[in-house]
């Protein structure tokens, strides 16, 4: 995490925490949802107008990926100074990119550790790594199809709706705020 957020986490120990207004899709792209999106529906699953706005800025994108992390519920969140930003997530915690050497990096820049590899029941990969499970980026398919078929990574079956009760993370802290909402 920065200093600067550490520091204002020091500073403001007791704003609270923010819950809806971001999402991450399944190719690793951040959606701010503001008021209209968030009304439209959920991130996941919801319409095109409940995604909110695609975030481009470099900059920002680089400081949530630095300040990117999960509580100890498996509810994922950007750290934005004092504020607790939960993510709505439309698939997993991190998506993955696979390199030529069938080495991973997630979304936020971060190299991983593949610990296992999981199919599930309608067809998408997932690998779970030392920084948690993702979905294999839809472009890297191919590369993943290798290191299957030279036996490096040995899908498991998985029910798609297990996984995040199986590994460990929410899919929506702000349904979990608010059940009757989402």
């Amino acid at each position: 995490m920065d200093d600067m957020v550490l520091q204002a986490l020091a500073k403001w120990p007791n704003v609270p925490h923010c819950y809806g207004w971001l999402g991450l899709d399944a190719r690793g792209q951040w959606y701010m949802r503001d008021d209209r999106a968030q009304a439209a529906g959920p991130f996941a699953g919801g319409t095109p107008a409940s995604r909110g706005s695609l975030l481009r800025h470099e900059k920002l994108l680089e400081f949530i990926h630095r300040n990117y992390e999960a509580d100890a519920r498996g509810q994922w969140f950007f750290q934005n100074g004092p504020q607790r930003v939960y993510v709505e997530l439309e698939a997993t915690p991190l998506v993955w990119r696979v390199n030529a050497d069938f080495s991973i990096v997630a979304h936020t820049g971060r190299r991983a550790q593949v610990r296992r590899c999981v199919l599930d029941d309608e067809g998408r990969l997932y690998l779970d790594a030392d920084l948690g499970l993702g979905l294999v980026h839809t472009l890297d398919m191919g590369q993943a199809a290798d290191a299957v078929e030279q036996g490096l990574w040995l899908p498991e079956p998985v029910v798609a709706s297990e996984l995040p009760t199986r590994f460990g993370y929410v899919r929506s802290p702000a349904a979990c705020q608010n059940p009757g909402e989402l």
